[in-house]
């Protein structure tokens, strides 16, 4: 019989390690050290510390709920980890919004916060992390037209302290985007917070981490078909050059996200996003029309 010493590690998969992540972030927030946190469990602390690193080979929602009790954690956040146990075998995954986690339980928001590197495309709107707040505002605002006042500023709030991980100033994280040109003329909220929008893109396209490169309409299709927005995420190397996690593709859905762990599907939006990076505008051309097209809606 394997012993905790020998026993070979469960594959990892992102519900796993999502879960260790949520679960870590939650006992540290508590005080407790691993093997305090296992002595109230009754387990070894090796137990503890596989289901931290996503390796944990059996997985109960038991002893999930347990956990989040001795930790204090809220309801809603309980029933999103109990969910992600439930998932936690899936390789690539597709998150159907309020199918076994609640909808309220944002999966991508504590993957983006890990990562190093992040290639995105987006040819709906100014991604994310690139936002401005009367930009954010006014998307939630129609997304979410039941919000109280308080309830949307909460929402442009979370978005705000997102974008921390590629401003700040202690190894802010690697940005390489490309927006297509449609993005640019596409009026959310109204002229002025178009340009103000604009003009963020293109300040923050000055920054040593962020390489920001805009698909002009003549460029086409140059792929031959539309792959959707999608970001892929990469989580930095270990002292041995080793990935510290394998790279994941998300693409957001309008009722639920895919989460793609797969080395082939990975390689393949890798070329994808080298394509449309080969056939977009250089940054500071891209600045250029930025600001440009900025101009034309305060004129």
């Amino acid at each position: 019989m394997a012993t905790a010493s020998n026993r070979t590690p469960a594959a990892s998969t992102l519900p796993r390690r999502q879960l260790g992540r949520h679960l870590r972030e939650w006992r540290t927030k508590a005080g407790l050290t691993i093997a305090e946190a296992a002595k109230r469990m009754e387990w070894g602390a090796s137990t503890l510390q596989r289901l931290e690193k996503g390796h944990a080979d059996r997985i109960r929602t038991i002893d999930i709920n347990e956990l989040c009790r001795i930790y204090g954690v809220p309801r809603e956040v309980t029933d999103g980890l109990a969910g992600l146990a439930q998932q936690a075998a899936v390789k690539s995954w597709w998150h159907a919004y309020g199918d076994l986690i609640p909808e309220n339980f944002d999966i991508y928001i504590g993957l983006e916060a890990s990562a190093r590197t992040l290639r995105t495309y987006q040819s709906e709107l100014v991604p994310g992390l690139l936002q401005t707040a009367d930009y954010v505002r006014t998307l939630n605002r129609l997304a979410c037209p039941k919000d109280s006042p308080a309830e949307l500023e909460r929402r442009v709030s979370l978005r705000m302290q997102r974008q921390t991980l590629i401003g700040r100033e202690h190894e802010p994280a690697e940005l390489d985007v490309v927006v297509h040109e449609s993005v640019l003329h596409r009026v959310v909220g109204n002229a002025k917070v178009m340009a103000a929008q604009l003009r963020h893109l293109a300040d923050f396209g000055t920054r040593g981490n962020v390489a920001l490169r805009i698909l002009p309409f003549a460029a086409g299709v140059p792929l031959g078909v539309s792959t959707g927005p999608f970001t892929v995420l990469e989580f930095g190397t270990d002292g041995s050059g080793k990935p510290v996690e394998p790279p994941v593709v998300y693409a957001e859905g309008f009722t639920g996200d895919l989460y793609l762990e797969r080395r082939t599907d990975v390689t393949r939006y890798d070329r994808a996003h080298e394509c449309l990076r080969r056939h977009a505008l250089d940054c500071q051309p891209s600045r250029d029309l930025l600001r440009r097209v900025a101009k034309e809606y305060v004129a």
